[in-house]
């Protein structure tokens, strides 16, 4: 991709468009994976379909806007992944299923032609994923992608907030399929770290889910939930939050509840955007590149 195709990107106020381009990850650490090839990927992430309310007055059209946005790319990615609350909470469970199949169907409109998505706490964790599964199948799963190992991980269907037991088990036998140098993304909603347990921002179990990941020495992890960008390093494991399509989030613990950041009509996308993320050959570490969302 091409800085000036970002920006024609960002020029359509397209929300949390977040871009990864695994090129040169089997350079990560001295590996040769002779598979792997070039590719880069959009995570989209907290759209919260069904919101309604102040801190996002454009909430009826803000995914419209986003998959406009993806479509308008010059260059479409591999695939689309959409990491948890699709959907806003709602205890009704018609209303649920009505915002699921509305969700559904408007990111049917994207061209491209792989689209993914686990749950988020909104949209699982008052049924254990029932009617996520109706619409969407599976809640955790695997895929191998031109040479890099995808593992997505549910930690909202649980009441509990954390990776239930049956999943452990199937994910350490994921694993156990893995060379020690393959290159792995992990997909997730919530961090996998304490980053504000106070606000619901942690795994119960993601120390667990870490330890069985830390003998793999090429891990990213991708995740939403927190409706910001964050970066965080667990030994040599990186974590990188995507923005929310709907509204930010306070920075974690600065404040004691974590309400959303007002709306402010002179800058109707401020703390929504996108970034691109490429991986470069330059050692273990992921060189980023931010760029901030531009007005039409």
């Amino acid at each position: 991709m091409q800085r000036r195709d970002f920006l024609s990107l960002a020029a359509l106020g397209g929300g949390a468009v977040y871009v990864s381009a695994l090129a040169g990850c089997a350079h990560r650490a001295g590996a040769d994976y002779a598979s792997i090839q070039s590719f880069y990927f959009v995570q989209l992430s907290d759209t919260h379909w069904g919101y309604s309310g102040p801190a996002n007055p454009d909430a009826a059209v803000t995914l419209r806007k986003a998959v406009a946005s993806v479509n308008a790319l010059a260059e479409q990615p591999d695939f689309v992944v959409f990491t948890g609350d699709l959907t806003h909470t709602t205890d009704d469970p018609v209303e649920r299923r009505r915002r699921l199949a509305e969700f559904k169907s408007i990111v049917a409109d994207l061209k491209v032609s792989t689209v993914r998505f686990i749950p988020g706490e909104h949209d699982a964790s008052l049924d254990h994923g029932v009617a996520f599964k109706e619409f969407f199948g599976d809640t955790y799963f695997s895929f191998e992608h031109k040479g890099v190992h995808f593992i997505a991980l549910d930690n909202v269907s649980d009441p509990g907030a954390k990776v239930d037991d049956a999943q452990m088990q199937w994910f350490k036998a994921e694993l156990a399929k893995l060379d020690k140098q393959a290159p792995i993304v992990v997909i997730t909603h919530r961090p996998l770290f304490d980053l504000a347990p106070k606000w619901d921002w942690a795994t119960r179990n993601g120390a667990a889910v870490v330890d069985e990941l830390m003998p793999y020495q090429n891990v990213t992890v991708f995740y939403g939930h927190i409706h910001q960008e964050h970066h965080h390093m667990t030994g040599h494991i990186t974590h990188h939050s995507a923005k929310s399509l709907i509204f930010p989030l306070p920075a974690p613990g600065s404040q004691d509840k974590r309400t959303p950041l007002p709306w402010d009509p002179s800058q109707p996308y401020k703390g929504l955007g996108f970034r691109e993320v490429e991986s470069e050959q330059t050692g273990k570490a992921f060189e980023l590149a931010e760029f901030p969302v531009v007005r039409a």
